[in-house]
């Protein structure tokens, strides 16, 4: 502001609109100057942060590397902390893995990561204006859990298709759903199979029975309102029908259990 001398001592004058202008204008050339120095930089650091889940997954080939979701880090981030043990494929029992992959995924055995007809009819149904169902397979939801993060959005699924279809033809399928059903989220700090198992029903995710293995298969698509140890009427009911669809998952299981 400009201060001028006036007969009654000294008068404020506002700043012109011209003065704010130039302000203005100088920040904004300011933030130019600073992009245009640094935006080598910036591009790397981006071009790093979209590359390196695929560096992780080559590198979580291995069954001895024991990799944590971003969910689990958002929790160590506030401190909350988090309950997961992991167990390797064959210490988890097979009624859990059919009665998952019957709730979650049944063509998973079938597909390269994405079930492009499932994807198909979504896109269908958006073009629409009808309501959508979900299409994510586990390979999708695996890359959202180990790379990505929860919510619906249009870039996180951009970024998560491209995830899959790199994870599933690079990883076993057998090694996909061990990762999986160890990043799995069954609850407010509880992630993995066996911490699950152990939390809601007292046993080793290996003794899981083909009722409890139903209720675990239903609670993962909302872990937070489905209780798989405190089933309501509505969580029972969709077990059942889990449970005789994973009785029948004969053909659909043969990649991992051949």
């Amino acid at each position: 502001m400009d201060y001028q001398a006036g007969a009654s001592g000294v008068d404020i004058v506002p700043e012109t609109r011209e003065e704010e202008e130039d302000v203005s204008s100088s920040r904004s050339r300011g933030w130019r100057d600073i992009l245009r120095r640094h935006w080598r930089r910036m591009l790397l650091i981006a071009a790093a942060i979209v590359l390196l889940p695929y560096v992780l997954i080559i590198l979580y080939i291995p069954s001895f590397i024991h990799p944590i979701s971003t969910l689990m880090l958002r929790d160590l981030l506030f401190l909350r902390g988090y309950d997961r043990q992991w167990v390797s494929f064959d210490e988890i029992s097979p009624n859990l893995v059919r009665s998952v992959m019957m709730s979650e995924d049944g063509q998973f055995c079938l597909h390269d990561g994405v079930d492009w007809v499932q994807m198909r009819g979504v896109v269908t149904d958006a073009l629409e204006g009808e309501s959508t169902r979900g299409a994510s397979t586990i390979p999708m939801q695996t890359a959202k859990n180990l790379f990505l993060w929860n919510g619906r959005s249009f870039i996180r699924k951009g970024m998560e298709l491209p995830l899959a279809l790199v994870a599933d033809f690079v990883w076993s399928k057998q090694r996909m759903m061990e990762l999986y059903l160890n990043v799995a989220e069954w609850g407010p700090g509880i992630y993995g199979a066996e911490a699950a198992a152990r939390h809601h029903f007292g046993v080793s995710a290996a003794k899981l029975t083909r009722r409890q293995a139903a209720m675990l298969a239903v609670a993962l698509p909302n872990p937070f309102e489905r209780n798989a140890g405190k089933p309501g009427r509505g969580l029972r009911r969709l077990a059942s029908v889990i449970e005789r669809r994973a009785g029948r998952s004969g053909e659909y299981i043969k990649c991992l259990y051949e």
